[in-house]
């Protein structure tokens, strides 16, 4: 793998900002699009659990629903991909099974070999100290998986919103999710700045690196 070069970095996390106003008539191109939702999946976590799923909202129909839960906010309607970010709730032993199982296929080794590994995450994400707020542990997770989101769409040149501004519980009745197991943690929109965005020209605000970074 070639890196990128650091002034490149710099750029695109200088040109990112928390867009408020899309451009509803661009939408991503699919490539590009597949590509942030493998950026999402290599999402690491703890253990590597992945306690998530991603929803991607791209029905017009859908978006309405969501907007009046999200303060109204234009950015649902108007971006092109809405990712809803959710958690699995109450991580089971079958949970931690199923992860074990994919390792053990996806790296050619029998199941009985990491049999200890799957018993230390039993021991702490289902029955140990853990297991009484394994949702919020999930959700930290679920963060991270936005951050890396949000990056790797700078990188490609495509914008981003973060949105907490949204009603969790209600989001999950309209896309249906007690029933599945899954709880809605926080979205991003995706798309375009439209041109008359004019938070898109303003300066970051950010205090100087040495108030932020220590070094030991």
């Amino acid at each position: 793998m070639k890196p990128i070069s650091t002034p490149d970095l710099l750029d695109a996390l200088t040109w990112r900002y928390a867009t408020k106003k899309f451009d509803a008539t661009k939408t991503i191109a699919p490539e590009v699009w597949s590509a942030l939702e493998d950026a999402l999946v290599l999402t690491p976590s703890s253990y590597g659990l992945q306690p998530w799923k991603f929803l991607i909202v791209t029905s017009a129909e859908l978006k309405e629903k969501l907007k009046p839960l999200s303060w109204n906010q234009a950015q649902v309607t108007d971006c092109s991909h809405y990712v809803v970010f959710t958690i699995k709730k109450n991580l089971t032993a079958a949970d931690v099974d199923r992860f074990v199982a994919r390792t053990a296929e996806v790296r050619g080794m029998p199941i009985e070999s990491i049999a200890g590994y799957r018993n230390m995450m039993v021991s702490d994400v289902v029955n140990g100290a853990r297991s009484f707020n394994v949702n919020e542990w999930a959700t930290r997770q679920a963060y991270i998986a936005l951050g890396n989101f949000m990056t790797s769409a700078a990188l490609l040149g495509v914008d981003t919103c973060p949105m907490e501004g949204i009603e969790p519980v209600n989001y999950d009745k309209v896309l249906n999710l007690p029933e599945k197991g899954y709880a809605t943690v926080v979205a991003c929109a995706a798309g375009y700045r439209a041109e008359d965005d004019k938070y898109a020209e303003l300066a970051k605000v950010r205090f100087v690196k040495s108030e932020m970074i220590e070094v030991l």
